[in-house]
Protein backbone atom coordinates (compact mmCIF):
# COMPACT_ATOMS: atom_id res chain seq x y z
CA UNK A 1 0.00 0.00 0.00
CA UNK A 2 2.79 2.50 0.72
CA UNK A 3 6.05 2.16 -0.67
CA UNK A 4 9.64 3.96 -0.20
CA UNK A 5 9.29 5.60 -3.29
CA UNK A 6 11.08 8.61 -1.59
CA UNK A 7 12.08 9.10 1.24
CA UNK A 8 10.39 11.97 3.06
CA UNK A 9 11.36 14.52 5.19
CA UNK A 10 9.70 14.76 8.73
CA UNK A 11 11.24 17.86 9.62
CA UNK A 12 9.43 21.35 9.96
CA UNK A 13 12.66 23.34 10.61
CA UNK A 14 14.32 24.42 7.57
CA UNK A 15 17.88 23.23 7.02
CA UNK A 16 21.22 24.92 8.25
CA UNK A 17 22.14 25.98 5.26
CA UNK A 18 19.01 27.26 4.14
CA UNK A 19 18.39 29.21 7.23
CA UNK A 20 22.16 30.30 6.96
CA UNK A 21 21.47 31.21 3.51
CA UNK A 22 17.88 33.08 3.69
CA UNK A 23 19.70 35.16 7.05
CA UNK A 24 22.76 36.65 5.22
CA UNK A 25 20.50 37.32 2.28
CA UNK A 26 18.13 38.99 4.72
CA UNK A 27 20.63 40.96 6.20
CA UNK A 28 22.20 41.83 2.54
CA UNK A 29 19.32 43.39 0.87
CA UNK A 30 18.03 45.10 3.94
CA UNK A 31 21.88 46.98 4.19
CA UNK A 32 21.14 47.58 0.20
CA UNK A 33 18.08 48.96 1.02
CA UNK A 34 19.25 51.12 3.43
CA UNK A 35 22.09 52.42 1.90
CA UNK A 36 20.35 53.30 -1.13
CA UNK A 37 16.83 54.01 -0.32
CA UNK A 38 16.06 54.82 3.35
CA UNK A 39 19.40 56.91 4.87
CA UNK A 40 19.49 59.11 2.47
CA UNK A 41 15.75 60.02 2.21
CA UNK A 42 16.27 60.28 5.70
CA UNK A 43 18.85 62.94 5.09
CA UNK A 44 16.76 64.59 2.90
CA UNK A 45 14.06 64.88 5.44
CA UNK A 46 16.23 66.22 7.92
CA UNK A 47 17.86 68.63 5.78
CA UNK A 48 14.93 70.04 4.55
CA UNK A 49 12.46 70.10 7.67
CA UNK A 50 15.39 70.02 10.28
CA UNK A 51 14.14 68.70 14.06
CA UNK A 52 10.58 68.61 12.51
CA UNK A 53 11.49 65.38 10.37
CA UNK A 54 11.04 63.53 13.75
CA UNK A 55 7.88 62.09 12.51
CA UNK A 56 8.97 61.28 9.02
CA UNK A 57 9.07 57.27 8.67
CA UNK A 58 12.17 57.40 6.65
CA UNK A 59 13.73 59.23 9.98
CA UNK A 60 12.06 56.67 12.19
CA UNK A 61 13.65 53.57 10.99
CA UNK A 62 17.10 54.83 9.87
CA UNK A 63 19.35 53.96 12.23
CA UNK A 64 21.04 51.04 12.69
CA UNK A 65 19.25 49.58 15.83
CA UNK A 66 16.19 49.55 13.43
CA UNK A 67 17.94 47.94 10.36
CA UNK A 68 19.12 45.22 12.83
CA UNK A 69 15.43 44.93 14.00
CA UNK A 70 14.16 44.50 10.32
CA UNK A 71 16.56 42.20 9.10
CA UNK A 72 15.85 40.07 12.57
CA UNK A 73 12.23 40.38 12.13
CA UNK A 74 12.57 39.04 8.53
CA UNK A 75 14.33 36.56 9.25
CA UNK A 76 11.86 35.47 11.94
CA UNK A 77 8.93 36.26 9.88
CA UNK A 78 10.65 33.72 7.73
CA UNK A 79 11.11 30.60 10.14
CA UNK A 80 7.50 30.76 11.09
CA UNK A 81 6.22 30.92 7.82
CA UNK A 82 8.28 28.28 6.82
CA UNK A 83 6.76 25.91 9.44
CA UNK A 84 3.56 26.95 8.56
CA UNK A 85 3.39 26.21 5.40
CA UNK A 86 5.02 22.21 6.05
CA UNK A 87 2.62 22.19 8.32
CA UNK A 88 -0.46 22.99 5.97
CA UNK A 89 1.18 21.11 2.95
CA UNK A 90 2.80 18.77 4.18
CA UNK A 91 1.54 17.20 7.36
CA UNK A 92 -2.07 18.12 7.62
CA UNK A 93 -3.28 16.21 4.13
CA UNK A 94 -2.30 13.08 6.48
CA UNK A 95 -3.66 13.90 9.53
CA UNK A 96 -7.40 12.19 8.54
CA UNK A 97 -5.67 9.63 6.24
CA UNK A 98 -6.82 5.95 7.27
CA UNK A 99 -3.62 4.08 6.45
CA UNK A 100 -5.31 0.77 6.67
CA UNK A 101 -7.99 1.56 4.08
CA UNK A 102 -7.40 -1.15 2.41
CA UNK A 103 -7.66 -4.04 4.96
CA UNK A 104 -11.22 -5.04 5.63
CA UNK A 105 -12.66 -3.81 8.84
CA UNK A 106 -14.81 -6.42 9.32
CA UNK A 107 -11.86 -8.93 9.70
CA UNK A 108 -9.10 -8.31 12.60
CA UNK A 109 -6.32 -6.95 11.77
CA UNK A 110 -3.38 -8.45 10.63
CA UNK A 111 -1.14 -6.62 12.90
CA UNK A 112 2.27 -7.75 11.62
CA UNK A 113 1.18 -7.07 7.83
CA UNK A 114 0.01 -3.83 8.84
CA UNK A 115 3.18 -3.00 10.95
CA UNK A 116 5.44 -3.87 8.19
CA UNK A 117 3.96 -1.96 5.55
CA UNK A 118 3.71 1.18 7.43
CA UNK A 119 7.27 0.50 8.09
CA UNK A 120 8.29 0.41 4.38
CA UNK A 121 6.45 3.62 4.01
CA UNK A 122 8.01 6.87 2.33
CA UNK A 123 5.51 8.48 5.14
CA UNK A 124 7.34 6.20 8.22
CA UNK A 125 8.90 9.44 9.94
CA UNK A 126 5.46 11.59 9.59
CA UNK A 127 4.28 12.47 12.66
CA UNK A 128 0.69 10.79 12.23
CA UNK A 129 1.80 7.73 10.93
CA UNK A 130 5.07 7.55 13.26
CA UNK A 131 2.22 7.32 15.78
CA UNK A 132 0.65 4.68 14.06
CA UNK A 133 3.60 2.48 13.70
CA UNK A 134 4.43 3.25 17.77
CA UNK A 135 0.81 1.55 18.49
CA UNK A 136 0.81 -1.27 16.39
CA UNK A 137 4.32 -2.06 18.14
CA UNK A 138 3.05 -1.47 21.49
CA UNK A 139 -0.06 -4.18 20.74
CA UNK A 140 2.33 -6.33 18.81
CA UNK A 141 4.67 -6.68 22.04
CA UNK A 142 1.41 -6.83 24.85
CA UNK A 143 -1.45 -7.83 22.82
CA UNK A 144 -3.02 -5.11 25.16
CA UNK A 145 -5.32 -2.40 23.50
CA UNK A 146 -5.12 -0.28 26.35
CA UNK A 147 -1.05 -0.35 26.30
CA UNK A 148 -1.43 0.46 22.13
CA UNK A 149 -3.88 3.68 23.46
CA UNK A 150 -0.92 4.69 25.87
CA UNK A 151 1.64 4.54 23.18
CA UNK A 152 -0.62 7.09 21.31
CA UNK A 153 -0.94 9.22 23.82
CA UNK A 154 3.06 8.93 24.66
CA UNK A 155 3.97 9.49 21.02
CA UNK A 156 1.39 12.94 20.76
CA UNK A 157 3.02 14.10 24.10
CA UNK A 158 6.67 13.94 22.32
CA UNK A 159 5.45 15.72 19.09
CA UNK A 160 4.40 18.53 21.13
CA UNK A 161 7.41 18.94 22.91
CA UNK A 162 9.00 18.40 19.42
CA UNK A 163 7.25 21.53 18.30
CA UNK A 164 7.49 23.34 21.61
CA UNK A 165 11.24 23.02 21.12
CA UNK A 166 11.51 23.57 17.50
CA UNK A 167 10.25 27.07 18.30
CA UNK A 168 12.56 28.24 20.92
CA UNK A 169 14.91 30.43 18.45
CA UNK A 170 11.82 32.26 17.13
CA UNK A 171 11.16 32.65 20.55
CA UNK A 172 14.67 33.66 21.40
CA UNK A 173 14.55 36.22 17.99
CA UNK A 174 11.38 37.74 19.43
CA UNK A 175 12.86 38.48 22.75
CA UNK A 176 15.93 39.48 21.10
CA UNK A 177 14.68 41.92 18.90
CA UNK A 178 13.41 44.89 21.98
CA UNK A 179 16.56 43.94 23.22
CA UNK A 180 18.35 45.66 20.27
CA UNK A 181 15.90 48.73 20.36
CA UNK A 182 16.82 49.07 24.33
CA UNK A 183 20.37 49.58 23.16
CA UNK A 184 19.63 51.66 20.67
CA UNK A 185 17.30 54.18 23.73
CA UNK A 186 20.48 53.32 25.80
CA UNK A 187 23.08 54.93 22.91
CA UNK A 188 20.11 57.23 22.14
CA UNK A 189 19.95 58.73 25.33
CA UNK A 190 23.80 59.17 26.04
CA UNK A 191 24.45 61.36 22.74
CA UNK A 192 21.36 63.33 23.77
CA UNK A 193 23.53 64.33 26.88
CA UNK A 194 26.63 64.98 25.37
CA UNK A 195 24.96 67.27 23.39
CA UNK A 196 23.59 69.22 26.81
CA UNK A 197 25.87 72.06 26.16
CA UNK A 198 24.91 72.69 22.61
CA UNK A 199 21.37 72.78 24.07
CA UNK A 200 22.02 75.32 26.86
CA UNK A 201 23.58 77.12 24.71
CA UNK A 202 20.63 77.47 22.11
CA UNK A 203 20.97 74.80 19.80
CA UNK A 204 18.55 71.64 20.53
CA UNK A 205 18.99 70.07 16.86
CA UNK A 206 21.60 68.40 18.22
CA UNK A 207 20.26 66.42 20.98
CA UNK A 208 16.73 66.33 19.43
CA UNK A 209 18.35 64.15 16.44
CA UNK A 210 20.21 61.58 19.60
CA UNK A 211 16.82 61.32 21.48
CA UNK A 212 14.94 60.73 17.82
CA UNK A 213 17.96 57.69 18.18
CA UNK A 214 16.76 56.75 21.86
CA UNK A 215 12.96 56.46 20.99
CA UNK A 216 12.65 55.58 17.52
CA UNK A 217 14.73 52.35 17.92
CA UNK A 218 12.07 51.48 20.95
CA UNK A 219 8.95 52.12 19.05
CA UNK A 220 10.31 50.19 15.82
CA UNK A 221 11.60 47.22 17.82
CA UNK A 222 8.04 46.95 19.94
CA UNK A 223 5.79 47.09 16.94
CA UNK A 224 8.02 44.03 14.95
CA UNK A 225 7.54 41.86 18.00
CA UNK A 226 3.83 42.63 18.28
CA UNK A 227 3.50 41.38 14.99
CA UNK A 228 5.64 38.63 15.30
CA UNK A 229 3.94 37.30 18.68
CA UNK A 230 0.77 37.53 16.61
CA UNK A 231 2.64 35.13 13.62
CA UNK A 232 4.17 32.71 16.57
CA UNK A 233 0.37 32.86 18.16
CA UNK A 234 -1.00 31.60 14.55
CA UNK A 235 1.37 29.01 14.54
CA UNK A 236 1.03 27.75 17.72
CA UNK A 237 -2.71 27.15 17.27
CA UNK A 238 -2.17 25.23 13.72
CA UNK A 239 0.34 23.00 15.86
CA UNK A 240 -1.98 22.37 18.43
CA UNK A 241 -4.61 21.26 15.97
CA UNK A 242 -2.36 19.45 14.44
CA UNK A 243 -1.29 17.27 17.89
CA UNK A 244 -4.61 16.78 18.49
CA UNK A 245 -5.74 15.65 14.74
CA UNK A 246 -3.08 12.88 15.13
CA UNK A 247 -4.25 11.45 18.03
CA UNK A 248 -7.91 11.63 16.94
CA UNK A 249 -7.41 10.14 13.31
CA UNK A 250 -5.02 7.19 14.92
CA UNK A 251 -7.83 6.74 17.71
CA UNK A 252 -10.49 6.45 14.82
CA UNK A 253 -9.06 4.54 12.63
CA UNK A 254 -6.51 2.56 14.25
CA UNK A 255 -7.82 1.70 17.44
CA UNK A 256 -11.32 0.41 16.74
CA UNK A 257 -9.40 -2.25 14.54
CA UNK A 258 -7.48 -3.60 17.22
CA UNK A 259 -10.70 -3.76 19.25
CA UNK A 260 -12.10 -6.32 16.74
Amino acid sequence: MFKRTSQHKSSMNPSPVLSLGVFLGVVALIHLLYEGFIRPLAESAIAAYGSGATSNIWVIFKDFEQQASVSIGLFCAFLIIYKYQRIVFHEEPLFTMDYLASYDKNHPLDVQKALGELEQSAYAENSSMSTWINCLRRYKNTHNVQHASAAITDSVEILAAQLESGNSMIRYFIWAIPSIGFIGTVRGIGSALAKAEEAVAGDISGMVDKLGVAFNSTLVSLVISIILMYLLHVLNNRQDEMVINTQKNCEKHLLTQLHK
